[in-house]
């Protein structure tokens, strides 16, 4: 039955020229430079209309030219822009607004904040644009880039998740109050890529301050993911975080798991890990087997390997881009070339496709201007110079100025079927879409470094390299220099070891205190099992002495998009409201 289904996509492959150098409309390649000024224009022309109606505000909205807060209260836009102006080369623009956020921006407030997106915009944002501060001309603190202002803000920002993390798994809450840690009554039910995405700040983080207590539960919620995947291979998309029980079954790389993927292959190569690697490789493998038909990707019960959904998300764009990086560049441009149809079917990627019916799934035929497709793209140009995948570009500066420009920015776009408008500018649209196509038409940008320049620095801990190419984007599109993480790390390491030893100590004192206890009260004591029994001995503690009581679990939620749509046979949707 599901091949019958599919067989029409084999049409939807054949509007696509398969073969290098496809022409364009006018039977020419797209001129990079011509489409470097359009990009940066468009830049501009959201950047300044966010400074004008919306700021201090989060985001832009731009159809009615004023501000909202959305993530949280940290002037948003202009934290997850500050990398992109650098790399469009202003300078002066990066000084003036480091200093504007260091006077403005405040975490110790009385806000709830999504754990997920306060980690990939503002923690990875500031520490992105921390170590590119000596680039762009900042005057920077003795002993950068292992000190400084946007480091310090980006440490005060982390340190505020960490109270998320404090559960029986050691798998974190969805949401925390910055001022309160986590409410008495939040939901255990947090997305898998609101659980697997910290790795890359996180480890980053410690490196440079010295403290391992970041890269330690980045790397512990990992490991639980990885533990509590079915005996096929696969995880599902929502996971209750004190019992690690599976909440939501369906298996994918679409929303409420992509960025968990991403970050094992990312975090793997930062870090230089041969373990997270493998742990994805293990995962491509059961993804291939089960989730994957004819280069689309389809979602599955996570247990049984049988189609749930056999739709395409917008945000599984970014896996041709993911496949790029370990090398699997045939399979990658295929899946490409299929998610290129859709954005040409549309001009641009309605949130959900459905597959076998070719087209948009009702209640998600928005595009609210993501980058993924266009991320893929960028990776795929930079290892095989194909020009469709510049062709790709044209087509989003052609599409988004032409549906989504308005007087004041650019506005999502509500229903790609006739092209209404909603009133908001997330702020990614200037840290990852803007950036991803100017970088795609500018290949002698410095991020593009291939080792040829490089900057020595002396730093407390010695002399370093930083700024000889091979950035790591986090998920947001914020580069991290993965050399950064050697500059630090001489003395601290002997620190880490000496932090070791006392936690083994304390682990030992506590574990020989409660056995004493158990054999007292209860007879005899039995080591703790399964996925709900993960220890830091503080965080065992705490979660003994609150013992969270039943609750009501409202609808499951991920701070990147709803899952709330399910599709039975023959394609019918079914909200989960209705």
């Amino acid at each position: 039955m599901l091949f019958r289904l599919l067989v029409p996509l084999g049409l939807l492959c054949a509007l696509l020229p398969l073969h290098h150098g496809a022409p364009g409309p006018d039977g020419t390649a797209p001129d990079p430079a011509h489409y470097r000024e359009r990009v940066k224009a468009m830049f501009y022309h959201a950047y300044d209309s966010y400074l004008e109606n919306a700021f201090p505000y989060d985001e832009l909205r731009p159809l009615t030219c004023d501000g909202h807060d959305t993530w949280g209260s940290f002037s948003l836009t202009l934290i997850d822009a500050l990398d992109t102006l650098l790399i469009l080369g202003n300078v002066s623009e990066f000084q003036r607004v480091v200093e504007v956020l260091q006077d403005n921006v405040d975490f110790d407030i009385d806000v709830n904040a999504s754990v997920f997106e306060t980690n990939i915009r503002v923690v990875g944002g500031l520490l992105s644009a921390h170590l590119l501060s000596k680039k762009a001309g900042v005057e920077v603190e003795a002993g950068w880039p292992c000190s400084g202002p946007l480091l310090r803000m980006a440490e005060e920002a982390a340190r505020k998740l960490l109270p998320a993390f404090q559960t029986p798994t050691g798998m974190p809450y969805g949401t925390v109050n910055l001022l309160h840690g986590v409410n008495p009554g939040e939901t255990p039910v947090t997305c898998t890529a609101g659980i697997g995405t910290f790795i890359v700040e996180f480890a980053t983080l410690s490196s440079l301050t010295g403290d391992p207590v970041f890269e330690d539960v980045a790397r512990v919620a990992l490991m639980r993911l990885w533990e509590s995947r079915s005996d096929i291979g696969l995880v599902g998309n929502h996971i209750d975080v004190l019992t690690g029980k599976w909440v939501a079954q369906d298996a994918g790389i679409g929303a409420g798991v992509d960025s968990y993927f991403e970050y094992l292959v990312k975090g793997a190569i930062l870090l230089q890990d041969k373990k997270l690697m493998a742990m994805f490789l293990e995962y491509n493998k059961a993804i291939r087997n089960y989730t994957r038909f004819d280069d689309w990707y389809l979602w599955v019960q996570m247990y049984k390997g049988t189609v749930s959904m056999p739709v395409f998300q917008s945000l599984e764009a970014y896996w041709p881009g993911l496949q790029s990086l370990i090398g699997d560049i045939d399979n990658a441009m295929r899946t490409f070339l299929n998610y290129y149809t859709v954005w040409k079917q549309f001009g641009g990627l309605p949130e959900f496709y459905n597959i076998p019916q070719g087209y948009t799934v009702e209640k998600r035929e928005g595009y609210p201007l993501r980058p993924e497709l266009i991320e893929s793209a960028m990776y795929l140009y930079r290892a095989t110079g194909d020009p469709t995948l510049l062709e790709l570009g044209r087509d989003a500066v052609e599409s988004i100025e032409k549906i989504s420009k308005v007087e004041c920015g650019f506005a999502t776009i509500k229903d790609l079927r006739d092209h209404k408008l909603d009133n908001r500018m997330e702020s990614f649209f200037l840290a990852e879409t803007v950036k991803y196509l100017y970088l795609l038409f500018d290949p002698d940008n410095f991020i593009h470094n291939n080792g040829s320049t490089f900057d020595a620095v002396i730093t407390p801990y010695g002399e370093c390299v930083l700024g000889a190419g091979g950035y790591i984007f986090n998920t947001e599109a914020h580069p991290i220099d993965p050399a950064a993480l050697h500059c630090c790390r001489r003395l601290k390491e002997e620190q880490w070891e000496v932090e070791d030893l006392m936690r083994e100590f304390y682990s030992l004192k506590r574990k020989r205190s409660r056995f004493q206890k158990k054999t007292m009260s209860s007879g005899p004591w039995e080591p703790p099992t399964g996925p709900g029994t993960f220890t830091s001995p503080e965080n065992h503690e705490q979660a003994r002495e609150k013992k969270p009581s039943k609750q009501k679990i409202p609808l499951l939620s991920c701070p990147s998009q709803p899952f709330t749509s399910k599709l039975a046979l023959l394609g019918q949707v079914f909200l989960d409201s209705s």
